[in-house]
């Protein structure tokens, strides 16, 4: 896998195949929450993402221990660090996110989403003083644009702070998390940090669900298979998209992010039966798309 990520084109392919999966997500969820008879229990959901994300550490670190031929552990040097990147990057992430998603569509969440590569550039601009050209700025008010037609599709009275703006501020989650996984990842091997991300962050959720009295009363074999395929999706993601961040910033593979909502809204609608047949999600995906490739294809000194 090292030598995937020491050529451009591999990069290219790893990162097109993590954004793939976590547009997956989107119709996923709901399927699961479906199949598990969950409505708008929030602890049924904090619990169902617990599963998931303690699961998806397991398998990281179950890995680890197949590649590396030893048990990964925690130490002195690592282990607050760590910790804080587990409730940064995916307990509060998906705090937000799994409430947020319940209370809009995928394919709406997946297009808001998308906010996560203009947050990138900001934390570019901010915390690692990255030159932002007339170009990058042109283009991360156009792709703005398009996040921001999803919220104000159906007027300022539609806007659902619980819906559209949790998974504004899992999106926020997901940028800062990043930034710590790069730093962390530059003395710790990427599935350590990946699969006790993961692990830390699952159990904080399911002792959240679990206080909250969160139970999951109503279990299925196609429940079973979806929760397998979540865990398994955060598994490898969260692994390559590490690793991804020891080669290059990340700013520069936030391009890539576009793929999340392009794929997201088209599974929403395969898998959900929701409807994208709307000019407003065309428009919105358009813009986003745009926006994306001048922040980062403008040729401008980064």
């Amino acid at each position: 896998m090292k030598k995937i990520l020491d050529s451009k084109l591999g990069i290219v392919l790893t990162a097109v195949f993590c954004n793939l999966l976590w547009g997956s997500a989107y119709p996923s969820i709901k399927i699961g929450y479906s199949l598990f008879d969950i409505t708008n229990s929030v602890s049924e959901k904090l619990f169902f993402a617990g599963l998931r994300f303690a699961a998806a550490g397991i398998m990281v670190l179950a890995a680890a221990v197949v590649v590396n031929k030893k048990v990964p552990v925690l130490n002195r040097n690592n282990a607050g660090q760590i910790t804080v990147i587990g409730l940064i990057y995916t307990a509060l992430q998906y705090v937000f996110f799994y409430i947020g998603l319940s209370n809009t569509t995928g394919a709406n969440g997946s297009i808001v989403n998308s906010s996560t590569t203009f947050m990138a550039l900001a934390a570019g601009y901010f915390v690692y003083k990255e030159h932002v050209g007339i170009k990058k700025a042109i283009g991360a008010v156009i792709g703005f644009a398009g996040v921001l037609i999803v919220f104000l599709g159906n007027g300022i009275g539609g806007v659902s702070f619980t819906g559209e703006g949790f998974i504004l501020i899992a999106a926020a989650c997901f940028v800062a998390g990043s930034m710590l996984s790069k730093s962390a990842a530059a003395s710790t091997d990427a599935m350590t940090v990946t699969g006790y991300n993961l692990l830390i962050g699952g159990l904080v959720l399911l002792v959240a669900g679990i206080a909250g009295g969160g139970v999951i009363d109503t279990v299925n074999t196609k429940g079973i298979l979806i929760l397998i395929y979540l865990a398994f999706l955060s598994a490898a993601a969260f692994t390559l998209w590490t690793m991804l961040l020891k080669k290059t910033s990340v700013g520069s593979i936030s391009v890539f992010n576009f793929i999340i909502p392009v794929s997201g809204t088209i599974l929403s609608a395969v898998f959900m039966k929701e409807n994208i047949y709307n000019l407003r999600y065309l428009i919105s995906l358009v813009l986003v798309c745009i926006g994306i490739v001048l922040v980062n294809g403008s040729g401008e000194k980064r």
